[in-house]
């Protein structure tokens, strides 16, 4: 996967995103996270107390919703990585930590890691290890921001919160965006970027979470979904 995301560092190697794909272990969840931006490095020495006083509160918060944190370790000084046991509300655990200042849940599920920063795909497979990972597949992304910032909020692929291991990586414009945004806000959804690729990851985890098939969900997006874009979509068992 590294290779194939370096092979096309010219389309621009503003960031690049990993969506890889394990074998679940029956309770556990996988969550990534990131406490501050990489930009965010270069603000002082005050930055890394601020990220230390971050942590502890998503773990405090964490087993103050009963969760138990069987892995704990960092990625990138800004970006951990959990493996955790829970039995209780999934979703309200992960809207309470996102209430920290800084902190955003890139992906929470059985089976999908998400992975994403800024750099080309050598450098951000480097930083984060992903060399020596196993998995059973994966999709990716590379990309130079047209629409929104460059970031790692706005780098892909996509989790639709709080949906487990749903992803998408997608490439054009989709020009009823807000429109559909809107819709999918009064349905209960929230986004966390306003990066219209975001759209078909929440777009897709609200029709499986409905009862509809992947491939319907496909088909019917290119009836209500306005522009010109085309996008993969990941499951834990499809592709």
């Amino acid at each position: 996967m590294t290779e194939m995301l370096q092979a096309l560092k010219h389309r621009g190697p503003d960031s690049t995103g990993f969506a890889v794909y394990g074998e679940p272990k029956p309770g556990d969840f996988l969550m990534r996270i990131k406490v501050a931006e990489k930009e965010d490095m270069d603000k002082g020495r005050g930055i890394l107390d601020r990220i230390k006083e971050r942590i502890s509160e998503v773990d405090r918060r964490l087993r103050a919703h009963d969760a138990t944190i069987k892995v704990s370790e960092n990625s990138t000084p800004y970006a951990l990585r959990y493996v955790l046991t829970h039995d209780g509300n999934t979703e309200e655990m992960a809207q309470h930590l996102e209430e920290i200042d800084g902190v955003e849940i890139l992906s929470l599920g059985n089976g999908l890691e998400l992975i994403k920063d800024l750099g080309d795909a050598a450098e951000v497979s480097e930083a984060y290890g992903l060399g020596s990972y196993e998995g059973t597949h994966a999709i990716g992304h590379t990309r130079m921001a047209t629409e929104s910032d460059v970031d790692i909020r706005s780098a892909h692929p996509y989790w639709a919160f709080p949906y487990n291991d749903v992803s998408v990586v997608h490439n054009g414009q989709i020009t009823n965006y807000w429109s559909m945004r809107r819709e999918m806000e009064r349905r209960g959804h929230r986004f966390t970027s306003d990066c219209d690729s975001e759209l078909l990851a929440v777009y897709t985890a609200h029709n499986l979470a409905h009862g509809t098939s992947l491939d319907e969900s496909l088909r019917r997006s290119v009836q209500e979904i306005d522009g010109v874009f085309t996008y993969l979509v990941a499951t834990e068992n499809q592709l």
